[in-house]
Parts: C-alpha cells; sequence; structure tokens
C-alpha cells in the first residue's frame, strides 16, 4: 500500500480522487473547446489568483492576523508551488498561440519548439526539488522516522523523505526530457483548430513521463500525491487515450495549470494539519516508507531508461536525428494523430521526411 487510504475519512478520500479525477477532465474539455474557454482558465483566473496571492503574501509580510494563519501562506508558500503554477501556465497560454496561431509567434516556425523547451522546464524543476531533498541526505540534516525513515520538514511544514531514491528520480527525470522527440513536429488539428498536436509524443513517452512525475510527486509532495500524483496524471492521459490522440502535452498543461490554481488557493482541501487547525477528510498521506519510495523511483528510473533506448532504436533504423525529425512514424498512436492534423498544417519538407520514412519501414517489411 502506498497511500493512507483506509480507516473513518476512506470514504471522503476515494471519492474527492473521484471528483478531482473527474473535474479536471470536465475542465480541461471546456478550455480546449473553444478560445473563449481558455482565456476564461489560462488568462482570467490566473489574473484573479494572483491577485489573491500577492495579496495575502503581502498581508502575512506586514503582520496581518486575517493573512497570517491563511492556508496559501502557510501550506502553498515556497517557491516550487509558484514556479509550477506560473510554468504550467506559461505553457498553455503558448500552446493556445500555437494552435490558434496568434500573431508572429503563432505563425513562426521556431516557436514550434517552444512545447519541448516548456516541457522541459516543467521538468527541470521537479529534479530540482528532487536533488533539493536529496541534498538533506547527503549534509545530515534529516531526523528518523520510527520506521527507520529519513525525513525533514518542508517550509510548508509538510514531512517528507530524503534519500537515494531522490537521487534516483532525479535522474529519471533528466533522461525524460530526452524522450521528447520530433521537437518541431507541433501541429493544429483539424476540428476548429481545438487542440494543438504533437503526434511523435506518443504512449512510450507518456508513460516514462507518468511514472516519473508520479515517482516525483511521492518523494517530495507525499501529502498531495493522490491527487497530483494519481488524479492528475491519469486525467490527461485517459483523454489522449480515449478521444483525444495527440493532445496528451496540451491536455498535461491545461490540468496540471487548473491543479495547481485550485491547489494554491484552496490548499485546505487536501492538507491535514491538526495542530494549524486544518484537517481535511479529503486528506491523503503517502505511508513515508523509505523502501516503497526507492521501488518506486527505480521502476520510473528503469522505465525511462527503456524509453529512451526504445527511441534510439526508432532512430537508427529510420535514420534520422529523434530531436530534429519524428521517430514514430508508422506506429499506430503516431499515425492515429496524425489524422487528426488539418489540411495544409505540414510544410512540404516535413511529408518528405514522412513518406522517406513509410519507404524505409515499408523496405524493412519487404525483406
Amino acid at each position: 500500500m502506498l497511500f493512507e487510504v483506509y480507516g473513518e475519512n476512506a470514504v471522503f478520500q476515494w471519492v474527492g480522487w473521484l471528483l478531482v479525477f473527474v473535474g479536471l477532465i470536465g475542465l480541461n474539455e471546456f478550455a480546449r473547446r473553444s478560445k473563449i474557454g481558455g482565456i476564461i482558465m489560462f488568462v482570467a483566473l490566473p489574473i484573479c489568483m494572483t491577485i489573491y496571492c500577492i495579496a495575502v503574501t503581502a498581508g502575512a509580510a506586514s503582520g496581518a492576523t486575517w493573512a497570517v494563519d491563511n492556508p496559501t501562506v502557510l501550506f502553498q508558500n515556497g517557491w516550487f508551488h509558484y514556479a509550477k503554477v506560473y510554468a504550467a501556465l506559461t505553457g498553455c497560454i503558448g500552446f493556445m498561440i500555437i494552435k490558434y496561431h496568434w500573431g508572429k509567434l503563432g505563425k513562426a516556425e521556431w516557436f514550434k519548439a517552444f512545447p519541448f523547451v516548456i516541457v522541459a522546464i516543467n521538468i527541470l524543476i521537479a529534479v530540482i526539488s528532487d536533488f533539493e531533498s536529496f541534498a538533506h541526505f547527503v549534509s545530515g540534516d534529516y531526523f528518523l522516522l520510527d520506521n527507520g525513515s529519513a525525513a525533514w520538514i518542508t517550509s510548508e511544514h509538510a514531512t517528507q523523505l530524503t534519500g537515494w531514491h531522490n537521487l534516483i528520480n532525479g535522474i529519471a527525470g533528466i533522461i525524460n526530457i530526452f524522450c521528447m522527440t520530433g521537437w518541431w513536429a507541433v501541429y493544429s488539428s483539424k476540428k476548429k483548430q481545438q487542440d494543438m498536436i504533437w503526434a511523435d509524443m506518443t504512449w512510450v513517452f507518456i508513460i516514462a513521463y507518468d511514472l516519473w512525475n508520479f515517482c516525483y510527486t511521492y518523494n517530495c509532495l507525499p501529502n498531495h500525491a493522490w491527487y497530483c500524483g494519481l488524479a492528475l496524471l491519469l486525467a490527461p492521459t485517459v483523454a489522449n487515450a480515449l478521444w483525444n490522440k495527440g493532445g496528451w502535452i496540451q491536455n498535461r498543461a491545461n490540468t496540471l495549470a487548473i491543479w495547481c490554481m485550485f491547489a494554491q488557493v484552496f490548499p485546505q482541501f487536501q492538507d491535514s494539519f491538526p495542530e494549524y487547525g486544518l484537517n481535511s477528510p479529503f486528506a491523503v498521506n503517502s505511508v513515508l516508507s523509505t523502501q516503497a519510495n526507492t521501488i518506486v523511483s527505480v521502476i520510473a528510473l528503469l522505465a525511462n531508461i527503456a524509453a529512451i533506448a526504445y527511441i534510439f532504436y526508432r532512430a537508427k533504423k529510420l535514420g534520422v536525428n529523434p530531436y530534429k525529425k519524428e521517430v514514430f512514424v508508422g506506429t499506430k498512436d503516431y499515425e492515429a494523430a496524425r489524422a487528426r492534423i488539418a489540411d495544409g498544417e505540414c510544410p512540404e519538407h516535413e511529408i518528405a521526411d514522412y513518406e522517406a520514412a513509410h519507404k524505409i519501414l515499408d523496405g524493412n517489411k519487404a525483406a
């Protein structure tokens, strides 16, 4: 068992998970299906959130009673949470620029690499957080729990384990960055430009990412991972698998930004700190076991090693640079996503690359 989802609050914990999962899918659909939906979710709401966060932080700094004990100040005021929410929002806005071809950026070929850059930045933010936790282990700045696991208390009052699992998963995250292929091959979808399609981001990357990111949340957000590690990761993955093929990265950015904004303003939903007067029935903690964290971290690392090995195999097979060209041409996942790309979106050189890849694949089959 990875989480403490039993006891008197078990029903609330499972219902809470379902509400988060379904809510994220529904809000993602609202955001992706129209320009106004995207603007409401990723421009208007963030402005409101920013005003709120500035107000409570400034109030707390001045010693105002109403702000000092504010849940956002107490439990969501670390560098990571702010970096994550604004990095995710930057991704959402950038993806809308690409899929709607807004302005010069939306029409620029070089800007098509933006999705890779912003995803890499988001991954690095998490990797740094894992390494920050590992630094506590190396420096001896930790205490032992009753089960012998090394732990430290974060600035947001959460008990977090420290150990080799942080280093292992940090390495997995760095590898995961290079499991993204076809950096410039992102396009608008056919139906009302609802989606930004990255066809070469297939299940190979998605599974490797999900395992790494779940492990990250389990390592560094042990009191949030039930929601941001499971519900949040499964929402875009299910959407990509069932009805939005090729749109995973857009779904991921949208749901991540939505969840981060909610968690920033309403941390009392998922946090339980009785000593601070906060005891949510929806809160779920991990079991805080070094053994469990290590097993999850090793799985994440092995999955990413397998993914990048397969990517290099495909690249060699097609004779291409996996970052400049697409490597999953001919696979079921890729072809289903490519079929959703709007007519006239792919430049001639990309069409030529696609046809050349199929000739190589057909030649290998014939041989």
